[in-house]
């Protein structure tokens, strides 16, 4: 489930599961990371029992989490993060936690997944259609939600400190690798929505070596 609290999809289900029709972004609720998502988040830190510590007298509270070890983050334009996400629901395999901070999405992908797409990114093909990423590995960090957000409370702590769109709900929740989030990147920049706003779709191919465009490739994506 997204949250660990609410009945929807889990992180990482297979082809096929869709969000029920639900907005998750902008359900109003009471959101929490697992004790089990807790551990997998706190497991990126150097002192993963400082952190869990800080996380039970200060639920409400933003963390910095060094990225490369755990995971790596690729920070997209909320609007552009939303078709992605979108396409990773119905056109490939699901995603892992993500999170919505300070007008940015934040999709964890496995480790190395961030360089990988810098540099895949650097084709000139896709560069003209996919807005600028920020690819965040080994040796960057950024800042994650709160564990627990109350989101209907005006007075909480939290507000304003981001929020899980995605919540972590398991210690080994599966995570895109970069081929993945590249194919969603493009699919959700070729969307007719993307289209609407002007965006001028690129020719197609060549795609790397190793690499197979997903429009030829029928099924589901399969993660890098």
């Amino acid at each position: 489930m997204l949250s660990g609290k609410r009945g929807f999809p889990s992180a990482g289900h297979g082809p096929g599961v869709t969000l029920l029709h639900v907005d998750i972004w902008t359900y109003q609720s009471v959101e929490y990371v697992t004790v089990a998502g807790e551990v997998w988040l706190a497991s990126a830190s150097e002192y993963p029992r400082s952190m869990r510590a800080l996380w039970e007298s200060r639920p409400w509270a933003p963390s910095v989490l060094p990225c490369g070890r755990v995971f790596d983050v690729i920070s997209m334009p909320s609007v552009f993060g939303r078709r992605v996400l979108d396409e990773l629901w119905t056109s490939g395999p699901g995603c892992g936690p993500v999170a919505l901070f300070r007008g940015r999405t934040l999709l964890f992908v496995q480790p190395g997944a961030a360089p990988r797409l810098r540099t895949l990114l650097a084709w000139e093909e896709w560069a003209r259609e996919v807005p600028p990423l920020l690819c965040h590995g080994a040796g960057d960090a950024v800042t994650v939600p709160p564990v627990q957000r109350m989101v209907d409370a005006p007075d909480s702590p939290g507000q304003g400190a981001g929020r899980w769109i995605v919540a972590p709900d398991t210690r080994e929740p599966w995570l895109p690798g970069a081929a993945t989030v590249l194919w969603a990147c493009v699919r959700a920049s070729r969307s007719p929505a993307a289209q609407a706003g002007g965006a001028t779709p690129a020719p197609r191919g060549p795609w790397p070596s190793g690499l197979v465009d997903p429009e030829d490739e029928p099924g589901p994506l399969p993660s890098a």
